[in-house]
């Protein structure tokens, strides 16, 4: 059974930053590529960015790149996402995903920016 928890949200103020993790099991990790996405307060999912199983190759929505950063520990079978420079509009329930398909994905972890 595919198996993934996310944590590491929470209250942050703007400008500030935070580390979001996301423990899977269930599955071959280290085979499979990762995503994460982010659903805001009355809005709809949203990519937030990929990453490749090596990890060698990421991908990341245009208006994040510069405060987003991707990767992984196979080893752990962990995924995390770095935010930095928070904005109130990254408030959202964030979700990693296996693979692309969004209805595999945990159940999230919050994060609020507070202005």
């Amino acid at each position: 059974e595919v198996r993934l928890v996310e944590s590491g949200g929470g209250l942050v103020e703007a400008g500030g930053s935070l580390r979001l993790s996301c423990q899977a099991s269930g599955f071959t990790f280290s085979a499979s590529y990762m995503t994460w996405i982010r659903r805001p307060p009355g809005e709809s999912f949203e990519r937030v960015a990929n990453i490749s199983p090596s990890g060698q190759t990421t991908y990341y929505a245009d208006d994040l790149k510069g405060r987003v950063t991707i990767s992984r520990d196979n080893a752990k079978s962990m995924l995390y996402l770095r935010l930095s420079s928070v904005k109130t509009e990254d408030t959202a329930m964030y979700h990693c995903v296996k693979g692309t398909n969004w209805a595999i994905r945990g159940q999230g972890t919050q994060v609020t920016v507070s202005s």
